[in-house]
């Protein structure tokens, strides 16, 4: 993302929205409720954008996206309970070693394609939830108590940064790159495209803000259990991605921001929340299945205006 109007906008923007936001917290017009909503969305967002790089961009079907969350959330709890680290150096610390842990992963696995890998990183995410389950350092199955450290500033700063740095990366000639693997990998490797290198390379960065993630998620509620990554998260985060459109950052936002709004206010009806919430991805997929933005971005309309405007 260069620095035109498509980044100022989104800067300007990303500060209304930040300034609105903690005005209405601060002033006390917006409950705990919904002061916890706005950071889940936050949250989700950047699970969202993170997945985004690696399906959407790269074209990498991985759904074990709860495992990397999972390790950002319980690397960052470790930091701040056992180790009393500050906050910020404990979501880094988890960033970091999610994305180590995507590079064990992905180096194996990402020569696999299609389904074999979706298995293979499904396994991976498995693994850790029951690994977790059985290390008392962090509680097992009865769980860790964690501090609820994550603020709105911190979480959205956080944001601000994935979107950022996706955003760049996406632009850039390694964006590019990953582009050209997902459309055809036999013809990027055929043009000299080192396809392993940018498929791990996409998988590590999408498993970094995942563990980021992580950590503000864990220091979100005051108890952290294993059973909070199973495979029903990775679908989740997975649906944000399909719904919002492969390929579009703006449509996973989208997306991520509508399920969990919907979600949330669901919750009051136990018994038919998740048949509401699955009748609304039915109906969406079946008049828009190409997702909510298809691979169009919200940049486009600049672009739109200003060929127009040429004209």
């Amino acid at each position: 993302m260069k620095k035109s109007k498509p980044f100022w906008a989104f800067v300007i923007l990303a500060a209304i929205v930040y300034g609105v936001v903690q005005f209405f917290i601060g002033s006390g017009l917006l409950n705990q409720y919904y002061s916890n909503l706005f950071i889940t969305i936050s949250i989700n967002i950047i699970l969202a954008v993170s997945l985004h790089l690696v399906i959407g961009i790269t074209g990498q079907f991985s759904i074990g996206h709860a495992g990397f969350l999972a390790v950002g959330a319980y690397i960052s709890a470790i930091a701040t309970m056992k180790f009393e680290l500050p906050f910020i150096l404990a979501i880094v610390i988890g960033g970091v070693v999610a994305a180590l842990a995507g590079l064990i992963v992905g180096i194996p696995t990402l020569r696999l394609r299609g389904d074999y890998l979706a298995i293979a990183t499904l396994g991976f995410a498995e693994i850790i939830r029951i690994v977790l389950f059985n290390i008392d350092y962090v509680g097992g199955a009865a769980g860790m108590q964690v501090s609820h450290l994550t603020t709105w500033p911190i979480t959205f700063i956080c944001l601000f940064i994935t979107i950022l740095v996706i955003a760049n990366f996406t632009n850039s000639r390694h964006g590019r790159a990953c582009i050209a693997v997902r459309e055809n990998e036999i013809a990027a490797d055929a043009m000299g495209i080192n396809t392993t290198y940018y498929k791990v390379l996409a998988f590590a960065i999408g498993s970094f803000f995942a563990g980021i993630a992580g950590g503000l998620y864990s220091h979100n509620f005051y108890i952290l259990q294993p059973g909070n990554f199973g495979f029903l998260k990775s679908f989740d985060i997975l649906i944000f991605v399909v719904l919002g459109g492969l390929g579009s950052m703006t449509g996973s936002v989208i997306s991520a921001i509508l399920l969990t709004v919907i979600s949330a206010f669901l919750a009051q009806y136990p018994e038919t929340r998740m048949i509401i919430y699955s009748l609304v991805l039915v109906i969406v997929m079946l008049y828009r299945p190409q997702g909510l933005m298809g691979t169009r971005e919200i940049t486009d309309l600049f672009k739109w205006k200003t060929a127009k405007g040429g004209n």
